[in-house]
């Protein structure tokens, strides 16, 4: 039987902490139950404690359950600050093109490379293998139905990046539209209607990530 299991509450939440602030990618709360020796339950219950601590506390940080585990992330309200301190931060960014092209992906996978062509009315090949090497976007598999082509998908350390615990929480991209007009253009381009007849717009789909925390390189900020 471990120590820990013997430790007050504050002493298992500093624990945690400490494990946390070594951990590069999420961790679940089973397995960090697990490093300390005590009752899964009881460290969910810890987390969610120390989460509501920190936003009371208006931290510099924010404890998040993303991507099937907890992780700490720096708070958005002083992402201009690390932004302005992280020499490197510039490259991290990602560009309009990756942005719209990461939307079209994210809201219609399984997708292949000429539906998200179809829907931004640019080639994005390039992109697309742009964001397979930044780990955002993964294949899938092929489609039979279009020739065998690569479909595509987002991946768990795009749930990680941009702060969601599954696909379920994107935003809903309707809401940056300024009339019912617009919103009914977004709601044919997500479900793919009129695909070869015009492009969307790149500053409607581009909205739904541009709101989001996006890490970078995993150390928090924003994009």
């Amino acid at each position: 039987m471990s120590s820990f299991s013997t430790l007050e509450a504050n002493s298992l939440k500093g624990a945690l902490e400490a494990l946390l602030l070594v951990s590069s990618d999420p961790v679940s709360a089973p397995a960090l139950a697990g490093a300390l020796d005590i009752a899964p339950g009881e460290c969910a219950s810890l987390l969610a404690e120390l989460k509501v601590e920190y936003e009371e506390a208006n931290r510099g940080f924010q404890l998040r359950e993303v991507a099937g585990g907890w992780r700490l992330f720096t708070h958005p309200a002083y992402h201009d600050v690390v932004e302005a301190y992280v020499l490197s931060w510039d490259t991290q960014k990602l560009s309009q093109a990756a942005l719209e092209t990461l939307a079209v992906i994210a809201y219609h996978q399984p997708v292949t490379r000429e539906v998200v062509k179809g829907i931004r009315g640019v080639n994005s090949d390039g992109v697309i293998a742009s964001l397979v090497d930044k780990g955002l976007v993964r294949e899938l598999g092929r489609d039979p139905q279009r020739g065998q082509a690569i479909i595509y998908g987002t991946t768990n350390a795009f749930l990680e990046k941009f702060g969601l615990r599954s696909t379920r929480d994107l935003p809903d991209l309707e809401q940056f539209a300024p009339d019912e007009q617009s919103r009914q253009f977004i709601r044919e381009r997500l479900s793919a209607k009129h695909i070869a007849v015009e492009p969307v717009d790149g500053e409607d789909i581009v909205a739904l990530l541009q709101h989001i925390s996006y890490t970078g390189d995993g150390e928090g900020g924003a994009a």
